[in-house]
């Protein structure tokens, strides 16, 4: 009887199809989370660059920064660390500055959420097609998963810009 157990070849193929078919699918599965796991990151990698873009054309979150360039020779260049850095971040429901900047909801609202109201919850709201030629989208927009306390903004200088530029100083925002 072990004999012609040993002999027999009945099966064989269904263990082959077994071993076969599970390394497939944990290749192909895992080509998924991958896609998925890039698709999160360059998201989020597309919030960055537009939460950058919108703080360097908005109000500066830290409304201190507006009068902290030095101003005692006028056109005399701004020097690199003459001011700050300023970093803003918001943490259970208000938001601060360091250096003494004062942090600014609106602003910060604005980069966060877009053109819409101003409102101190995480919830990202939706653009209508009505709403889209006139309505400036946010960081939420770009990345769902994007929480307020997720977002920190740091103004510093780096030697750009020159004393009593009437545009205020021109910090580089991260």
């Amino acid at each position: 009887m072990i004999r012609r157990f040993a002999k027999s070849e009945d099966g064989a193929t269904m263990v082959e199809m077994a071993i076969v078919s599970t390394l497939l699918f944990t290749v192909v599965l895992g080509f998924v989370d991958f896609g998925y796991a890039l698709y999160q990151w360059n998201a989020a990698t597309k919030a960055v660059q537009l939460g950058a873009r919108l703080a360097s054309i908005s109000d500066p979150v830290a409304t201190a920064l507006a009068t902290a360039a030095p101003t005692t020779t006028p056109g005399a260049p701004v020097i690199a660390a003459a001011y700050g850095p300023f970093t803003c971040t918001y943490t259970a429901g208000t938001g601060a500055c360091s250096n003494g900047g004062t942090f600014n909801a609106a602003n910060f609202s604005r980069i966060f959420r877009g053109d819409t109201a101003v409102t101190n919850d995480d919830a990202c709201p939706i653009i209508t097609p009505a709403q889209q030629p006139t309505t400036r989208p946010g960081m939420c927009h770009f990345f769902p998963g994007l929480r307020r306390d997720n977002v920190v903004i740091a103004y510093s200088a780096t030697g750009l810009g020159y004393q009593t530029r009437m545009g205020g100083p021109v910090p580089t925002i991260t």
